[in-house]
This record gives structure tokens, sequence and C-alpha cells, in this order.
């Protein structure tokens, strides 16, 4: 199935849960909410990753929980990018389009990562590197 006719299924699940949701008391989601189901399938996805990587307790059907998960995950974000008004297969067709020539022409000038803040405090944090990166 191609990314319009997954897309066209996700806002007809849109749909069935706003008819549904007055129903239950409550209202159709709005961008913001949808956008919260998102993060929470992304929370749940890493769950299932952490489990994966033996970091973590997981289920016993940890395979079918990650198809589970990530298609969750993709339905989140097709159906918030609709209510957004974002024409997703365009704006992925550009970005990607637009990915090949950054890699390929400003790699060598980028400058090298730093960790992220809470990656400092761990056992391998040096004070000198610490006060070296600035202040968000």
């Amino acid at each position: 199935m191609a990314l319009p006719e997954l897309a066209c299924r996700s806002v007809e699940g849109r749909i069935r849960f706003a008819a549904i949701e007055p129903a239950r008391g409550g209202t159709p989601w709005s961008r913001a909410e949808l956008a919260q189901v998102f993060l929470g399938e992304v929370g749940a996805l890493m769950k299932r990753v952490r489990a994966k990587e033996g970091r973590r307790e997981g289920p016993p059907d940890l395979e079918a929980k990650g198809e589970h998960e990530w298609a969750d995950g993709c339905w989140s974000v097709l159906g918030g990018a609709e209510a957004d008004g974002v024409d997703l297969e365009r704006a992925l067709a550009t970005r990607m389009d637009g990915v090949g020539r950054t890699r390929a022409v400003g790699a060598a000038s980028r400058p090298e990562r730093r960790p992220f803040r809470h990656q400092l405090g761990g056992p391998k944090c040096r004070p000198a590197e610490c006060e070296a990166i600035p202040a968000i």
C-alpha cells in the first residue's frame, strides 16, 4: 500500500474516533493531542527497543509488539500531519532530496558532535569537558 492510501486510511480512523469520542463524554482530538499521541507512541517504541537490547524487561511477544509499535507511530504521524495540513508525501520527498545534498556538500565542514547534557554527569564526564559546553 502506498503512502497516500495509508494516509487516507489514517484519516478514516481519525474520523471514526472523532465520532466515538462525544459518546464517551470527550471531544475529537486536537492537533496538540495528536502530537501527544505520537510522543506516547515513541515512548512505547523506545521501551520495546530497550527490551530487545536487553536493557529492560520486555513482554514475551517482543517481535509482535515491535510491529505494533512501529505501525502505531506511523499511524499517529500520518493522522497528525493531515490534521496539521501537511502533505507528508511531498514534505518527505523534499526532505530526502535535501538530506542527500546536505550530507554530500556539508559533511566535512560539520563540527564534531558533543554529548548531550544528561550524558555529562556520568562516570566518563570530566569537569573540563563539562565546562567547555555552553549553556543551552
